[in-house]
Parts: structure tokens; C-alpha cells; sequence
């Protein structure tokens, strides 16, 4: 069984939107098995992926161009396969009554450092003036971010979906959204050093097909027609698929794999 399992490739995933492709096309056999196997790691803080990552015990991830850069500037090497959908809103706790970063003076912020959350926390707050000092507090499991801010815990906190849906369904305002910042920061990357290898690299290969058939079926179906998928991965609720956005899904490119250049030269 440890055998089977080092043979396949292991990609972690987390309990978000951005992850939906990767869970439809194993559900739905969109990989070709007789080509890749792929094993899902599911966690719900990035965090426990980067260790994973960085121990060799994995291959690839969905993931955060910080999350990456601060994973590179330890020595591992990547490649990056694409862009996903994956957006950010600062969303403040309605009892706390923000309703303007300015406001975030002596507030409690959630998110992980190094990552996405944290390069949004830095840019929300340039040139911005507030009364005292925002007290950036690191809480790296999503779920439990989420349910400090519905249980009046936390002050103000970044989400993604569907997470954020939820924070909205509760009258929680968005203070900023990545998306209007002009950030671009999720992405599938992968081991660079696996690629030395010609089987996995035919693996990767195989994995980006079946990844670009999912995004080509939830863009041409919707979100909602997969809301099984959705309910059980993402750990949401009926409301919150109800409420979810409309979301356009990415392609990955597996050009860089067959070359053999670095992705992000």
C-alpha cells in the first residue's frame, strides 16, 4: 500500500473554491488512471500543505504565489502550471462596526503569514492612517477562521470562497477585495525537482488534462450542478451554494513540463 502510494501523485488541496477542478475531475474519473494516479491531501490550513511540500511527502499543491516565494526562499524549487480563480476579501465583524480599513486601529485581523493573506494585510493598510496599531493575528485553519468571526471572536479577517459567501450571509461587510486591488496570487504549482523524472513529468501532464476538463465542465455547467462536490469538500452549507457567485474556472498550461523550462523564468 506505501508502495502504491509513493508511486502516485499526492496533491494537497484545501476546503475552498479554488480546489473545486482538482476535486471534480477525481470524483468524476477526469484523470486517466491508467496514466495518473492522483492522491488528494485535504487540509484546512495551508500551513500543514507547505510542511508536506517541503519534506518531499507530496508533489503539488493549490496554493498562494507567497506561500511559494517564502517555500523557495528555503531551497525548495517549483514550477507553476497556472493561475486559479482564487480571490480574497478582508470581510470585519458586523458588531465590531468597520466599515473602512481606517477603522482597523487596535482591531484583531486573522490570517497566516507568509502567504496570500498576509501580502493583502501589508497592501490594505498602505498610505491608511489608523488611530493604533492592527494587530495581524495568525489563524491558519479557514474553517476556524470562519467560525471566529460568525462566533464575534476576531475583529476582522481575509476569506475566500466559499467561506466568504458564508461571512456575507451573516451582514459581515467586505472591507477590501483582492480582486479590485488588482491581486492575482492563487496557483497550482509543483515540485521541480519530480520533474527530473520522465514518469512523473507524463504524470503532471495527465494531471493538467484532467484538471482543464474539470474547469471546461463547472464553466459550462455552474458551480450549483456540482453542489454535492461542494457541500462535502468545501464543508459548506445549503445557503452558502445558494449565494455563491458565478466563477469562471482557468485553464493550466503543461507547456513548461514538456519543454523542460522553469515556469516562472
Amino acid at each position: 500500500m506505501k508502495r502504491l502510494d509513493s508511486l502516485a501523485l499526492k496533491v494537497a488541496v484545501l476546503p475552498t473554491l479554488d480546489c473545486l477542478p482538482v476535486y471534480l475531475a477525481k470524483v468524476h474519473n477526469l484523470f486517466d488512471t491508467t496514466k495518473v494516479d492522483v492522491h488528494l491531501r485535504m487540509w484546512n490550513a495551508q500551513m500543514d500543505a507547505d510542511a508536506a511540500l517541503i519534506n518531499g511527502s507530496i508533489e503539488g499543491a493549490i496554493t498562494d504565489i507567497k506561500r511559494v516565494e517564502k517555500m523557495e526562499s528555503r531551497g525548495v524549487e517549483f514550477e507553476i502550471l497556472g493561475h486559479t480563480n482564487a480571490y480574497w476579501q478582508l470581510i470585519a465583524n458586523h458588531t465590531a462596526r468597520i466599515k473602512h480599513v481606517k477603522q482597523l486601529g487596535d482591531k484583531m485581523v486573522a490570517m497566516t503569514r507568509y502567504s496570500a493573506t498576509d501580502y493583502l494585510t501589508e497592501k490594505a493598510l498602505e498610505g491608511v492612517k489608523t488611530t493604533a496599531s492592527v494587530f495581524r493575528v495568525q489563524i491558519n485553519d479557514v474553517t476556524v477562521r470562519l467560525h471566529m468571526l460568525l462566533n464575534n471572536e476576531m475583529d476582522a479577517m481575509w476569506l475566500t470562497e466559499p467561506q466568504a459567501t458564508t461571512a456575507r450571509l451573516y451582514k459581515n461587510p467586505v472591507l477590501k477585495d483582492s480582486r479590485e486591488m488588482k491581486e492575482t496570487l492563487g496557483v497550482v504549482a509543483f515540485r521541480s525537482r519530480i520533474l527530473t523524472d520522465e514518469r512523473r513529468r507524463q504524470q503532471v501532464c495527465n494531471f493538467v488534462k484532467g484538471y482543464n476538463d474539470a474547469c471546461d465542465s463547472i464553466n459550462k455547467y455552474g458551480i450549483k450542478h456540482y453542489a454535492d462536490l461542494v457541500k462535502t469538500y468545501c464543508k459548506t452549507d445549503g445557503k452558502t451554494l445558494k449565494a455563491l457567485p458565478a466563477l469562471k474556472y482557468i485553464h493550466l498550461s503543461d507547456a513548461v513540463i514538456k519543454s523542460g523550462r522553469k515556469a516562472n523564468q
